[in-house]
């Protein structure tokens, strides 16, 4: 039998009917449709706070707080001279946004940083926000340049 949007139907015994609740006695689940009595769950509309333990102290407030999270952290975004020397032609100029065009990092928001994990043998010329001792070596050995980024601040903005 061909495949066709006429025949198409679910494996047996993947689907089940619904059920069909406040229908009458006969069928099991009328009257209170298997709601049980009274109270605030048997009531359309209810919905339990997250976290609620019937008026038990919540775990999230029975445990002790610990720290804080630092919203002026640094964050670098980190890329190796292997990747460079593989995704790169001799004489290339590299920048965060080319980095980014080619997929090599997420988002040009955050600072670069070259590591000098790998080896270059090509001739590049790299802009970026650090480099590490080694890889500033490495790129300056194989004649390549290296140009650091100056961020500008507020007042240098204005």
């Amino acid at each position: 039998m061909a495949l066709a949007l006429n025949n198409l139907h679910p494996s047996k015994g993947s689907t089940h009917k619904k059920k069909r609740l406040g229908r009458g006695p006969g069928s099991g689940l009328g009257k209170t449709a298997g709601r049980g009595h009274k109270g605030q769950k048997s009531r359309s509309g209810y919905s339990m706070k997250i976290g609620f333990e019937g008026g038990q102290m919540p775990l999230q407030r029975r445990l002790p707080k610990r720290g804080f999270t630092n919203i002026f952290k640094k964050q670098w975004l980190e890329v190796s001279l292997a990747k460079l020397e593989e995704n790169f032609a001799a004489g290339d100029e590299i920048t965060p946004e080319i980095l980014h065009d080619r997929g090599l990092i997420k988002k040009a928001k955050h600072d670069l940083v070259i590591l000098g994990s790998g080896d270059v043998s090509k001739a590049l010329k790299i802009s970026a926000h650090r480099f590490t001792k080694a890889a500033r070596e490495k790129i300056e050995k194989a004649g390549g340049s290296v140009i650091e980024i100056q961020k500008q601040t507020r007042e240098e903005a204005v």
